[in-house]
């Protein structure tokens, strides 16, 4: 059970992890900051304003003298292994793990690390950009889906009375499939080197809807529940996205930093061969992403 004034932290105070450090503050669980940059305070904006989450960042995982209760990890997929340190000072058997990450399988992506504490995924449903100044502009209201699970029940429980949205489903496996076709789709931004208003023109859209229908046979081979109508409606929520509109993925290419490739895209290919899917368009899709994030060249 959590103590009255539950020990609270989150590591990775980048876009997601700024608005759920905010979202806590602004109902008086400020957390325990953790990163690799050192910051005197976080400054989450939206349209109503801006929240300041009083600091500092920590950079050192020395300076941790104890687990905590609840942590919520909003690194990459891809600095999991280098935050590695951060998540054995952390975590213990009793600490929950919230893992704001992209993918389906970020259990079996954190595991390793967090010293037998409970990992529950989560969906994020909401667009956060990282600003030249180091804020992050908060384009929609916050809203989290996990699995309905007894450990989620610490995560809801902290996130009660805030303004990000907690659902607990019965069946996350099909949300969770769902959030990444959104995700797969968006890696076209990349290799375009455009923004949401690419998938209004007509031959992107088409190109779109045959990777999604890929995705999509894949997803439910998985044992995703999802309709027919799934890739429309995600294609159609590209198209009404204000055109400026990114992604992470984009932003991380655009900065030359790694992709999170393999468990947005990559898993598709995989999934399909280990089941004897064609996916034809992953299969060009995806050398090309990793040549985008590993070189060489």
């Amino acid at each position: 059970m959590m103590s009255d004034r539950p020990a609270i932290a989150l590591l990775g105070p980048g876009a997601i992890g700024t608005t759920i450090a905010a979202t806590l503050h602004e109902a008086g669980r400020t957390p325990l900051l953790c990163g690799r940059t050192a910051h005197p305070q976080l400054t989450l904006r939206d349209d109503d304003g801006e929240v300041v989450v009083p600091g500092p960042v920590l950079n050192d995982p020395a300076a941790v003298s104890q687990p905590v209760d609840l942590l919520f990890v909003a690194v990459k997929t891809t600095q999991d292994a280098d935050s590695a340190r951060w998540l054995a000072q952390l975590c213990d058997e009793n600490t929950v793990v919230c893992a704001l990450q992209n993918g389906v399988e970020q259990q079996n992506q954190l595991a390793p690390y967090v010293k037998g504490a409970t990992v529950v995924p989560s969906v994020v449903w909401f667009p956060a950009q990282r600003e030249a100044d180091a804020s992050v502009w908060l384009r929609a209201k916050p809203r989290l889906t996990l699995p309905d699970v007894p450990a989620a029940r610490r995560i809801a429980d902290a996130l009660s009375g805030t303004r990000c949205a907690v659902e607990l489903s019965g069946d996350f496996l099909s949300i969770a499939w769902r959030k990444l076709l959104q995700n797969a789709a968006a890696g076209l931004m990349v290799l375009a080197n455009r923004r949401a208003g690419m998938f209004r023109r007509d031959d992107i859209a088409a190109l779109t809807l045959a990777y999604l229908h890929e995705c999509l046979t894949v997803a439910r081979a998985q044992g995703a529940v999802l309709g027919d109508d799934v890739p429309q409606e995600i294609l159609a929520g590209f198209q009404r996205s204000p055109a400026d509109l990114g992604t992470s993925i984009l932003a991380d290419r655009q900065a030359n930093r790694p992709l999170e490739w393999d468990i947005r895209n990559g898993v598709i290919q995989r999934y399909g061969r280990a089941k004897g899917i064609p996916t034809p368009v992953s299969d060009v899709l995806v050398p090309l992403l990793a040549a985008g994030s590993e070189g060489p060249g």
